[in-house]
């Protein structure tokens, strides 16, 4: 494979656990047996996500299984947020392998735990497929701002990933404690609550990336004026 220069884009990370969390990391990276490297934990993260996603589906006939995706978020996160730690912690990086793993692995884990929910009778299929496709766009636009800019964004309002997978396991607690599916009137009609949940939150990401297209469109052609 023909080489060429890649240049890491620094991360753009101001969420509301992003101290705490890159403390925990740190510590954790430390701690890491010699044996566990990146690869491993890459793929324990997107193991753990697609586990999450069959156990929204387990959870259409046992709703224990609200509380598995909970657990499976907590591993998710822990290889997932810990790989590329403990890569720049034993200064052993690999920027374009990496980069470019990390993220299929989230495209693909995504799908399965949004296909997950889906199946779950909690959430409409409509409604997860609007979120998947909400979190395509910002992902596009995110990928894209890192090559063109040079700086990857990986919080918005304060929240990112780690914050929402919190949300989502709260969201499972409360679930679990219901005794069947909660629905609220939204204009004269019932609505699963997550679904209502769901169509606000994709409305809430297509708008983060409009809001950003944007303001990096305006960088950009500041950057490169059109010649007259």
């Amino acid at each position: 494979m023909e080489q060429s220069t890649f240049q890491s884009a620094p991360r753009e990370q101001h969420s509301i656990l992003t101290r705490a969390e890159k403390a925990t990391l740190a510590y954790l990276a430390a701690r890491m047996p010699q044996w566990v490297n990146s690869d491993h934990l890459t793929v324990l993260g997107f193991v753990a996500m697609v586990l999450a996603g069959a156990s929204y589906w387990l959870a259409a006939y046992d709703r224990r299984a609200l509380l598995l995706v909970c657990v499976w978020l907590a591993v998710n996160w822990f290889g997932d947020s810990l790989d590329g730690t403990l890569a720049r912690f034993r200064n052993t990086p690999r920027p374009r392998y990496g980069f470019y793993v990390d993220h299929i692995v989230d495209t693909f884990g995504a799908l399965a735990l949004l296909g997950g929910l889906a199946l779950s009778g909690y959430m409409s299929p409509l409604a997860a497929a609007a979120m998947l496709l909400a979190y395509y766009i910002l992902s596009i636009e995110i990928y894209l701002a890192t090559y063109c800019i040079g700086k990857f964004h990986m919080t918005f309002g304060g929240l990112g990933p780690s914050e929402l997978r919190i949300l989502l396991c709260a969201a499972n607690v409360w679930l679990y404690f219901t005794a069947k599916i909660p629905t609220v009137q939204v204009l004269g009609r019932e609505m699963r609550v997550f679904d209502v949940g769901g169509f606000v939150a994709a409305v809430g990401i297509v708008a983060f990336a409009i809001a950003a297209a944007g303001r990096h469109t305006r960088d950009l052609y500041l950057a490169e004026p059109l010649k007259r």
